[in-house]
Parts: C-alpha cells; structure tokens; sequence
C-alpha cells in the first residue's frame, strides 16, 4: 500500500466513489470474506450496432468500457485482481462475471495470481439478445468463474442449500436465468437503463447464498447500481461497494434503502446432513434381515438374495452379480449407478418397502 494511501475501515453497507484500484489500497488486508465482480468487458466494439430496421442497438459504448488494446486490459486486470487478493480473507471466494470478450484473460491471470479455480458457471440467458448481423451464433450465455484465494483454502460452499434451491438435485453448473428486466431494470427519469450491464438479482443471489454466511462481508469493486449490495442486503450480509459513476452510486443508494431484509432467523443455510451411517451388513447381523432372504425392485422384475456377509446375488440376462446392494442394483438395470436402499424392497406385512425402511428403524434404534 502507497504511503500517500491510507487505510479505511470501510463501515458495513457502504458505498465508496472512486477508482476501485485506488480505493482497494485503502482496505483493510484480510477483511472481506466474498468478491463479486463484474468488470468491464472491454467490448472494442467498431462503430454502431444496429438492428435490421435500421435502429440503433443500445450497446455497451461507455467510457468506463474502454479500457484499451488486450495488454492494457490483462495490466487493468491483474491491478485490481491484487487489491482484492489482498483484502480477501485466507478462506475468502472470488467469483468474476465476462463474456468472451475478457472472461478467458481474467481466469488465466486469476490462475497466475495464485488463486485456485472451484468451478466456471455458465449463465444460459432464456431471452438474450438476437444476433442482428446474422454473422454468428447469438451469444446467449455468460461465464462465472468461483474461485478461492488458494488451493489451501477452506471455502465456503452452502451444498445443501444449493440442492435445496434445485428441488433436492445437485446444484449444477449451468444456470438458465433470464436478464435483468421488467421492474427490477433500473431507470432514469429519461426512461432509458440506468447501467447498460445491470445482472438480474437472481444471478447474484445463487452466488451469495452458495459461498458465504449471513454476517459474511461481501465486495464488489464494480457496485453499478447496486446489485450486489441488495442482495446482500436481503440475505444478512454486509457489502462493501466502490464505484466511480456518481450517477450509477446515487441509482443504487436508492435502490438499497428500498431492500426489505429477510427473516433473520431463516438466513442460516441448510446445514450438511450428518446422519450415523449404516452399512447394509448390519441389517443382516442384527437380524433385520437372514441371508437367503429374497429382495426384489418395486416392479418384481429384479430379484436378488441376501448373503451373509450383507453382499446381494442375482442373475440377469446379461449373466450373475454379485457384490453390494448398489453396484447389484446396477448391474441387472445395466445402468451406471443405482441407490440400493430405494431400489431393493423387502416384504413386510403383506406389502413391498423400501430396504431403506429398515436402516431408518436401526438408526433410530442405536442413536
């Protein structure tokens, strides 16, 4: 840190104006627990864009956009990268926003700056913008890039939440979202957007949610309008903003003091189940279930029986399997997994249940 740069202790929700490579000196080494970026893309566009009837696409032709040719761009990014590697616990978690355009410069000097990267997310657009020219593919994706601080890093990642958002599946890396618009697209008293680029919240609430806990504070070098600090606003996080545009600063005040904070007491994520294990094994020592015992699927199509060591055997039409109550299941499905304790039922009182049932009754037993 410059001499001639002194150290801030930024409060929580605030809003700093200026150059974020500047004002990232002023922070406080090791103080933010989450960075959400949305840096320039550095479009280098050639002239206008314009539509088919001859009207002007309202494309992203800001100053703040033109950074320069692809040498000044990795020097901009590599600037800003090191102020927020800095402020940026040991276990803290980037995540960076681009287009093709940057994204690719921005992961390799992530990389080359130490940090480790967790996964590349894909944002499919539901209604993107068409390609008026008719010369390429309508680009109607944007890639985020999560990563950690290191390699060695104890990230946060709330899994059980995610899965919960998915309707109890793994949270994949593709996520179909569609743009910003309707009443959440922030205005001017012209009528025109307020910021060419503003994300929808439901992008930056995954991202929030996913990788920190409420009290975590979140920084956003490139705060726009605010879409991160609204978030972060509602999901009991704290947020530290810097943005240069006075205009786009006053738009997100706005929109902030308007944020109605949830619940504080349903912000906790969905802790990791920790649930005793019970191996297959135990059902037969314990009697729950004799060796020679016949287990079918729901349907009756499979059957296989139980051996004394808690291993299954059954025949196929693709011949005998032997081996635990999954990688049987599987085989005679011929299919590349299979959860044995939904897919085998045994008979009790007259009707076929889960074998699930009855490691639910031993756990239940000894804990």
């Amino acid at each position: 840190m410059s001499k001639h740069t002194p150290r801030i202790e930024f409060p929580e929700g605030h809003i700093a104006i200026g150059d974020c490579i500047e004002l990232l000196k002023a922070l406080p080494e090791a103080s933010v627990d989450m960075v959400f970026a949305d840096p320039p893309y550095n479009l280098m566009l050639k002239g206008e864009l314009v539509r088919p009837n001859n009207t002007k696409v309202d494309a992203v032709d800001d100053d703040w956009d033109k950074i320069g040719d692809f040498r000044a761009y990795d020097e901009f990014s590599r600037a800003w990268l090191a102020g927020v590697r800095r402020a940026l616990k040991p276990d803290g978690a980037i995540w960076v926003i681009g287009s093709y355009h940057n994204i690719f410069r921005v992961g390799a000097t992530l990389q080359d700056m130490g940090f480790w990267i967790l996964n590349d997310v894909v944002w499919r657009k539901t209604n993107p913008m068409p390609n008026f020219r008719g010369r390429r593919f309508t680009n109607a994706h944007e890639t985020l890039i999560w990563a950690a601080k290191s390699e060695k890093s104890k990230y946060v990642f709330n899994y059980e939440a995610m899965k919960a958002l998915n309707e109890e599946l793994q949270m994949r890396s593709d996520w179909l979202l569609p743009i910003c618009g309707g009443s959440e697209r922030l205005k001017g008293a012209d009528g025109k957007k307020a910021h060419p680029t503003q994300k929808p919240e439901s992008l930056v609430y995954r991202a929030v949610l996913s990788s920190s806990r409420p009290g975590d504070t979140i920084l956003d070098p490139f705060f726009g309008t605010g879409t991160t600090g609204a978030v972060a606003k509602r999901l009991g996080r704290k947020f530290i903003g810097l943005e240069r545009d006075r205009t786009y600063v006053q738009a997100a005040e706005k929109r902030i003091r308007d944020v109605i904070p949830d619940d504080p007491d349903f912000l906790a994520s969905t802790p990791k189940r920790e649930e005793p294990r019970i191996p297959f094994g135990w059902l037969v020592e314990r009697g729950l279930l004799r060796s020679g015992e016949v287990l079918s699927d729901i349907s009756g199509r499979w059957t296989a029986r139980v051996k004394a060591d808690g291993t299954l055997i059954a025949s196929s039409a693709t011949g005998d399997h032997r081996g635990s109550i999954h990688r049987v299941g599987a085989a005679v499905m011929g299919a590349p997994a299979c959860n044995g304790w939904t897919f085998w039922c045994v008979n009790l009182d007259g009707r076929k249940v889960p074998i699930d049932t009855l490691r639910q009754k031993l756990r239940a037993e000894l804990h």
